[in-house]
């Protein structure tokens, strides 16, 4: 069983701007939670069809949304994270500690193309971790899409100035499959 998924706004808004939020809706089904920090930022008055969306998700019960309340475990992990980090460390975005200390707290996923800001808490609190890429990988093997297709949104996305690793789906299949393949072999 699918364990909740606990999205950043990048991540999610990948899907929203090209407006392929339907995948995330058959992978994932009843699991994917906003933190209010993400739903905050997606309800930008400045990019109102983006609103919308999200908006819709949650009256129709697509998406649901999970606020932070203070005093308990995941706010003090929200809170050193985001809001008062130790001394010599960087405070992260409000959108990724939410997420992170979420899923750290529920026991979940988070989802999230923040690697360089979030890597060093996913190490820490041993959190499971995808990214675009990786729900479009899903996608593909549960043959939501094809490889046509996943190109076209890929370069939707990189249209829309999301940050992707690689240029096109299939150079970001061929990595994971060659990274697969060397991980099988020791």
């Amino acid at each position: 069983m699918t364990k909740q998924l606990f999205f950043d706004t990048d991540c999610l808004s990948s899907f929203l701007w090209v407006r392929q939020e339907n995948i995330l809706l058959s992978l994932y089904p009843g699991k994917i939670i906003i933190p209010q920090q993400v739903f905050n930022e997606l309800s930008n008055p400045s990019i109102p069809h983006i609103k919308v969306k999200i908006a819709a998700l949650l009256s129709n019960g697509d998406i649901k949304t999970k606020s932070i309340l203070t005093n308990t475990e995941e706010y003090l992990l929200y809170y050193k994270m985001a809001i008062s980090s130790p001394k010599g460390e960087i405070a992260i975005g409000t959108g990724e500690a939410a997420a992170l200390a979420l899923a750290k707290v529920y026991d979940g996923i988070i989802a999230s193309n923040n690697l360089k800001d979030i890597q060093k808490y996913i190490k820490k609190y041993q959190i499971k971790h995808i990214t675009t890429g990786d729900i479009l990988i899903s996608a593909f093997d549960a043959n939501l899409i094809d490889k046509t297709d996943g190109n076209q949104i890929w370069n939707n996305m990189l249209l829309k100035r999301r940050l992707l690793p690689t240029t096109s789906f299939t150079d970001y299949l061929k990595i994971k499959k060659n990274a697969k393949d060397t991980s099988n072999h020791h």
